[in-house]
């Protein structure tokens, strides 16, 4: 039985099978402690989902060994460090945080271990600080957000308010929309950044909204913050008057549900939807539900398409550090999202986005395709990509 097997049963680390030269060890660092156990855990289910599904085209077998980082960057790099100098594993992959992300960068980077990003969305991790070493298979925050900009103004809106948590990801994912906005011609009349994980009211900002003379309201938010937003958003009476637009996180289907009737309506762009129509997808879709009774969010296809990346790149041959790592950055193929290929001149994902209403359908509020709009690489954003070597 390939190892590949083993772990998609959670096996991997309970057996021990004979070496050989096409054995591959995996470091699979995620949160599955913590605020983000919830996509920890949709990821590595997405991870093993694919070693299922595809493990058997190549002859790589795949040992899996997972740490916990606990959403704490010093406990990540301990972990990872682990995973690299003790375990030597040829290939890591997860990192939800982009704070993980930069704790662990430049070990990655100077260990020459590659690394297959999952979640973590940071602009810089495959801009200022882009590696040969690090492959994101998940997003860029400016990335999901830039194509919203230009549609949104076709669609008529010229003025619009927008509204993030004041942190990093926030004002990378409003930036990338304000870009496309501004240069589309739209105005923005208002933007108001909300302290992160503190902000339980935010009635101030929504009266600033309301009295802005904005056509519509677009932000970013994600987890609580978003469960807490739309429902508020909701009660203040905005929604009839002054649509919501946002990134697909406000509305993932991870958490939709909590926020109930409250998200119906809710216009947001995303990398994918479980209700993408096509054969990858609904393959994928089904398993997924099949084994957990839910619909799939996007961490769980991050995670799906993470593992597929390096099974793509093991059916190269690659199956020690150097090797992966070249053959990562040349990675490509149909997934449950559409098209994906990696730009070699960031190594960041290239995929198509989404616009997606949130409905309610027979069986809860589930979601509704407006727009699929086209894919395009990242700029640069000062990544200099050096060349693999030993």
């Amino acid at each position: 039985m390939k190892r590949a097997i083993l772990a998609a049963l959670g096996l991997a680390s309970s057996f021990t099978l004979p070496a050989s030269a096409e054995d591959i060890k995996v470091g699979l660092l995620l949160p599955f402690s913590g605020v983000y156990a919830a996509l920890g855990n949709d990821i590595e289910t997405g991870f093993n989902l694919a070693l299922e599904h595809f493990g058997g085209e190549t002859d790589a077998t795949f040992e899996i060994l997972k740490e916990d980082t606990e959403v704490k960057p010093p406990v990540a790099l301990g972990k990872a460090k682990k995973l690299i100098l003790q375990d030597k594993v040829d290939v890591m992959a997860g990192i939800v945080s982009s704070g993980v992300l930069g704790a662990v960068r430049d070990l990655v980077h100077g260990a020459n271990v590659p690394l297959i990003v999952a979640n973590a969305g940071n602009d810089e991790a495959t801009g200022a600080n882009c590696s040969p070493f690090i492959t994101r298979m998940s997003f860029s925050n400016g990335q999901v957000n830039r194509p919203m900009g230009k549609w949104l103004h076709d669609q008529g809106i010229g003025k619009v308010f927008t509204l993030a948590p004041d942190y990093a990801a926030g004002r990378q994912m409003i930036d990338g929309f304000v870009s496309t906005f501004a240069k589309a011609g739209g105005k923005i009349v208002g933007q108001e950044f909300t302290p992160f994980q503190k902000t339980q009211d935010f009635g101030p900002y929504l009266a600033k909204a309301k009295a802005s003379g904005a056509d519509a309201v677009f932000v970013f938010y994600a987890g609580g913050e978003a469960i807490s937003f739309v429902k508020q958003y909701d009660s203040f009476g905005l929604k009839s008057d002054l649509p919501l637009y946002g990134s697909g996180f406000l509305t993932s289907p991870l958490y939709v549900n909590a926020e109930g009737p409250a998200a119906e309506g809710v216009i947001t762009a995303l990398h994918y939807v479980p209700t993408i129509e096509s054969p990858a997808n609904e393959t994928f879709a089904q398993a997924f539900e099949a084994k957990t009774g839910r619909v799939p969010s996007e961490f769980a296809v991050q995670g799906y398409d993470a593992a597929r990346a390096l099974i793509e790149a093991s059916k190269t041959g690659a199956n020690d550090r150097e090797t992966l790592a070249n053959a990562l950055r040349q990675v490509s193929f149909e997934g449950p999202r559409g098209k994906l290929s990696i730009d070699p001149a960031t190594n960041n994902i290239v995929q198509p986005i989404y616009v997606y209403e949130t409905v309610m359908g027979e069986n809860g509020l589930t979601q509704k395709v407006l727009a699929q709009l086209s894919a395009e690489a990242d700029p640069a954003n000062g990544c200099e990509m050096a060349p693999v070597s030993k």
